[in-house]
């Protein structure tokens, strides 16, 4: 395969194609271990399932190059097991959302054939249980979203029940997942009116959904104010957007701040800006989002896409090439830089793996073309240098990790 070096930095990219929304959870069922069958009636005295295998899957993040990989992760270092070389793709990844049992991987393909302006496809995948090898569902890939229309960054909600697909053009698509195929299909009334959303995150209540708005982007728009638009998920699936939605992201950049990653922790919204994170607390109730005092904080240049686990809030600068690392205060949301932050060099996309100790990065260029790893101090948050080191070759991958159903640990 030819090695290709990203020819554009990621925020240029982030014009045309942009970063997935990452969501995913354990899931767990019934077993039989040490010859006792383990059901409703007897589970008190069933062992404690061993938790599944943890995988790493990584998609390619530029349009000149179609590749994936799928690696086993080490839960004792953080390091990788047997993986096997890059395999090429049908599609430009624009991002990857994983149904909460683990059954269902679904890839935003924003460049059919590779080229711009040509329209895009959802690609869905079941995941092996035992291994967490991808197999095509059938159909897929699903639907053909005509120019200038362009799927970008996918959520889905923690039940694995509805997917939601970012359009650049100022709407939100919304699939409902059938629960043994996972075929989607499009629920009535989509999709649904928003700003010109990029990346989208789900509450992990299932309750809310949140979609950050480029506004800048629509040349229509004379006052472009960037912001949050906020939206209640019905038990249909379809999107209601709350009444005083969309929330403008404070500072002096008004329209500029070019939001891209989205991550909520439940209490908090945070929007990566282009040099600072923008944060807001949830009202659990209603799902209204609030600036929190002294919002925005700093962060490296050209801040681009967040991983967050336990405490802790890290976001790449496509610009340094490091990572920014935050501790969130629990009661007023406010970040505080982590000592030793930033990290790391050449710093492209992120993943935490399912267990919150290690943090994977990848990046297309010197000094560390490829995807490497990084523990996660549990006290400090602070981030050394880990066991995992995987030369790609294949440019900027964008990372998602997977936690296998126990019953593959069996």
């Amino acid at each position: 395969m030819t090695i290709h070096r990203l020819k554009v930095s990621l925020r240029n990219l982030s014009q045309i194609a942009l970063l997935f929304s990452l969501a995913l959870a354990l899931a767990g069922c019934g077993s039989s271990r040490n010859n006792v069958v383990c059901n409703a009636a007897n589970s008190g005295s069933c062992p404690d399932p061993a938790p599944g295998p943890e995988m790493l899957y990584g998609f390619a993040a530029t349009e000149s190059l179609n590749a994936s990989v799928l690696l086993p992760i080490d839960p004792s270092t953080g390091g990788f097991g047997t993986f096997s070389p890059p395999s090429p793709t049908p599609f430009f990844a624009n991002g990857a959302a994983v149904a909460s049992n683990a059954q269902f991987l679904y890839i935003s393909n924003s460049f059919i054939d590779g080229q711009p302006n040509n329209g895009s496809q959802i690609f869905g995948y079941s995941i092996g249980p035992a291994d967490g090898t991808l197999t095509p569902i059938a159909g897929s890939p699903f639907f053909l979203f005509p120019p200038p229309s362009s799927i970008q960054g996918l959520a889905i909600t923690p039940n694995g029940q509805f997917l939601y697909g970012a359009d650049i053009t100022g709407f939100i698509y919304a699939f409902n997942i059938e629960s043994g195929t996972g075929v989607p299909t499009l629920i009535p009334g989509s999709p649904f009116a928003s700003g010109s959303n990029v990346q989208l995150v789900v509450d992990p209540t299932g309750k809310f959904l949140y979609a950050s708005n480029d506004n800048d982007s629509n040349p229509s728009n004379p006052s472009p104010t960037d912001s949050i638009s906020a939206f209640t998920i019905e038990p249909s699936g379809a999107l209601t957007q709350l009444s005083n939605s969309p929330f403008a992201i404070p500072g002096p950049n008004g329209g500029t701040s070019e939001p891209f990653g989205i991550v909520d922790t439940g209490s908090f919204v945070y929007a990566a800006l282009l040099n600072q994170v923008a944060a807001f607390s949830v009202d659990s109730t209603t799902g209204a989002l609030t600036s929190v005092p002294g919002s925005p904080f700093p962060a490296g240049n050209g801040a681009f896409v967040f991983a967050q686990t336990n405490n802790f809030l890290y976001v790449t600068n496509a610009a340094d090439g490091t990572i920014s690392g935050y501790s969130i205060d629990s009661s007023s949301g406010a970040l505080m830089p982590l000592p030793g932050s930033p990290f790391g060099a050449g710093a492209g996309t992120l993943a935490t793996d399912p267990s919150g100790k290690y943090l994977y990065v990848s990046s297309g260029g010197p000094p560390n073309p490829g995807i490497l790893g990084y523990n996660i101090d549990s006290t400090t948050g602070a981030l050394s240098t880990g066991a995992a080191d995987f030369m790609s070759g294949v440019g900027v991958l964008w990372l998602t990790t997977v936690q296998l159903p126990a019953t593959a640990a069996q």
